[in-house]
């Protein structure tokens, strides 16, 4: 089913727009706008799923025992990388 509507443009988007149509990208505005609403809702289905994936990810984690943590600067790892940012500030 469609439904029709009355759209308005800036002239920049217009002329894109017709631009498109002129190339034969799009059959038509209605085409053009269709394609943009089209990957608006697949930006967002990729948006949600990726920050529902960093949520499980940081619940898993949640629930990690403090007994199971690594501590990652027990072998003064980041000794050189904090000496180097203490440089910079200094400078």
């Amino acid at each position: 089913m469609t439904v029709k509507t009355s759209l308005s443009f800036t002239d920049r988007h217009h002329r894109f727009i017709a631009e498109k149509v002129a190339q034969g990208a799009f059959a038509s505005l209605s085409g053009v706008v269709a394609a943009g609403v089209e990957r608006m809702i697949e930006d967002e289905r990729e948006r949600d799923f990726a920050l529902n994936a960093m949520a499980s990810e940081i619940r898993r984690r949640m629930r990690t025992p403090a007994d199971e943590f690594i501590d990652l600067d027990q072998d003064g790892m980041f000794d050189a990388i904090r000496r180097d940012l203490l440089e910079d500030t200094r400078e």
